[in-house]
């Protein structure tokens, strides 16, 4: 929690210190009514006393009051200040940092956690803020001023005092001990609940086609009952305080008239007033002290909570970036040049390397097509080129210069990469395809023909507003295909020295394929172009094959030269492609 108060603002100190003043004065008003109270009480009892002297001690009660709830609000409304821009900063840093974390990093925690972590337990800290730190300084305040007013007054009813304390702190620190261990469970029961939420949103698809609801229901039904019985478990035992602290308060005030009774009656005629007004003044002191206890009671109900959900802020702030942005932010005179140098790479804490011994160069204007069995690395490889991941040993040149020594916006700016899944985002067409800086202007002339290249022409014509039509997020309003297309209309948009493809024609037909290829290396016959493929007749036409086997290269060359030199090449053509297909290609 500490770790985190340096998120605050400079002026957010400036209205906490407002904020403690104006807390200090609202104690001292409080604590001054029933002094007045204690005056009104012996002018009532004395023969003689004027009205105007009641009223006086009244008003100035009214005074203490009325400049205790303006004290109250001003506090309230700085306060609140403080909560939301401390709130807004964290989850701004939060943020920030999740972008910057690698894939690997990522990993480390699951999208619906990192969606609590920056929504609901950054609620909890600003919940703290906004109440406890009133109660934090208001509560230890009122306590002190309140029992240095009442220890003069009577040993039996500070005594008394003291018990009742005793009980309540005693209460509360029972029910904590119980309660607390469950608030870490209620945060990781909360991340489970998103985890299944969106599961279920991202598959409904899947869901219906396979007459899964009743299952995804009962799965919801199990998580979200294990979430409600620890809250309700939680919010049953914080009750029990209720009717604790009433208990007490009254059972307090009821000894304290008894006591009082016995104290008048046992003092003098002329001291008796003056009991009776000490009996009167401690009554609300009292109540006052039990009440501080009671904020602060709060405070360890808040703060357990808080302090679970700084803990789940800072491991995300406090996660090391493998990935670390490099310094170079020019070129040494090469364009468009890959180069893989005895690469390895293996995944954080796992034991076998994924990729084994990895070196080929790319010249500019070449395609590269790489090709394998499911779970080869061939996605892998090319992820290390953007720096998704960094390499385990050797290294990999772009331009000549080794990745890590880049700065990262610098080498995304050389890049137009397709994914395997086509992410579209909650915009336009033409937002979507426009989306991103890479340090160039993306004129409507440049889109036009990123749509035309990509085969997306078609079909954006006939959409309602054509480029200036809406697509879902995810793009659940348009085809797999259509998706594709436009996000391959993204990357030609950016006018890369490098494209890289990863499987990105998959969802095409053979037709379209064909087309957009052609299209594709007339456009980009000057940038650099890796494309990862299952079918042979995306890659058949490259410059250069690499096939990788387990991790492994075993075969790099053309088309025809791989079917004469790699058995692996040639068996995965076979399965796909007739002998005489092969033959003509």
């Amino acid at each position: 929690m500490i770790k985190l108060i340096k998120n605050l603002e400079k002026k957010d100190w400036l209205f906490a210190i407002i904020s403690f003043a104006l807390i200090a004065s609202q104690v001292w008003l409080e604590l001054k009514m029933p002094d007045y109270m204690s005056e009104i009480t012996k002018l009532v009892q004395t023969e003689g006393s004027k009205m105007s002297d009641i009223l006086l001690n009244g008003g100035y009660m009214l005074l203490c009051a009325l400049g205790s709830l303006a004290c109250a609000i001003i506090t309230g409304y700085l306060i609140a200040n403080i909560s939301a821009r401390f709130s807004r900063n964290v989850r701004k840093k939060v943020f920030n940092k999740v972008m910057n974390l690698s894939d690997a990093e990522i990993k480390d925690f699951s999208t619906s956690s990192l969606i609590t972590r920056t929504t609901n337990d950054i609620t909890q800290i600003q919940m703290f803020i906004a109440m406890g730190l009133q109660m934090l300084i208001k509560s230890p305040l009122t306590a002190i001023w309140a029992i240095t007013k009442i220890l003069n007054k009577s040993w039996q009813w500070s005594a008394l005092t003291a018990l009742a304390v005793v009980i309540l702190l005693g209460s509360i620190a029972t029910i904590l001990i119980i309660v607390l261990p469950r608030f870490k469970i209620v945060q990781k029961l909360i991340d489970r609940v998103n985890l299944v939420t969106r599961e279920n949103l991202t598959g409904i698809r899947v869901i219906r086609a396979f007459n899964a609801e009743k299952y995804q229901e009962d799965k919801f039904e199990d998580v979200n009952n294990k979430l409600t019985l620890t809250l309700t478990f939680n919010q049953k035992a914080f009750a029990v305080m209720q009717p604790i602290m009433y208990l007490v308060m009254y059972f307090l005030t009821l000894s304290i008239y008894v006591i009082g009774i016995y104290l008048i009656k046992n003092s003098l005629m002329a001291d008796k007033i003056s009991v009776f007004g000490d009996m009167v003044v401690f009554s609300s002191y009292s109540m006052q002290v039990i009440m501080s206890f009671l904020m602060l009671a709060m405070i360890f109900m808040i703060l357990p909570r808080a302090n679970v959900s700084a803990n789940r802020i800072n491991e995300v702030m406090n996660k090391e970036i493998t990935v670390k942005n490099g310094r170079v932010k020019d070129d040494n005179g090469e364009e468009g040049t890959i180069e893989f140098k005895n690469v390895f790479f293996k995944y954080p804490d796992a034991e076998e390397y994924i990729l084994q011994d990895i070196s080929f160069k790319v010249n500019k204007g070449e395609t590269v097509a790489f090709i394998g069995s499911t779970g080869s690395g061939k996605s892998t490889l090319i992820n290390l080129i953007p720096r998704f991941y960094d390499v385990s040993n050797g290294e990999i040149l772009v331009d000549g210069i080794n990745v890590k020594d880049y700065d990262l916006e610098y080498l995304y700016n050389k890049i137009g990469y397709v994914p395997q899944k086509a992410i579209m985002f909650n915009d336009t067409i033409l937002g979507n395809i426009t989306y991103g800086d890479n340090g160039k202007e993306k004129s409507k002339e440049l889109v036009y023909k990123a749509i035309e290249v990509a085969q997306a022409k078609e079909f954006v014509d006939k959409m309602d507003k054509k480029e200036n039509s809406k697509i879902a997020q995810a793009g659940t309003n348009i085809s797999g295909g259509q998706k594709q297309r436009l996000s391959i209309a993204r990357a030609i948009a950016r006018e890369p020295e490098i494209y890289i493809f990863d499987d990105s024609f998959s969802a095409l037909d053979y037709k379209t394929d064909v087309t957009l290829r052609h299209e594709l290396k007339k456009y980009t016959k000057d940038a650099t172009t890796l494309i990862v493929a299952q079918r042979i007749g995306t890659i058949m036409n490259a410059d250069k094959i690499i096939v990788l086997d387990k991790g492994k290269c075993v075969g790099m060359g053309t088309h025809k030269q791989l079917l004469k030199t790699c058995s692996v090449y040639k068996q995965i053509a076979l399965s796909q492609l007739s002998k005489e297909e092969l033959e003509n290609a």
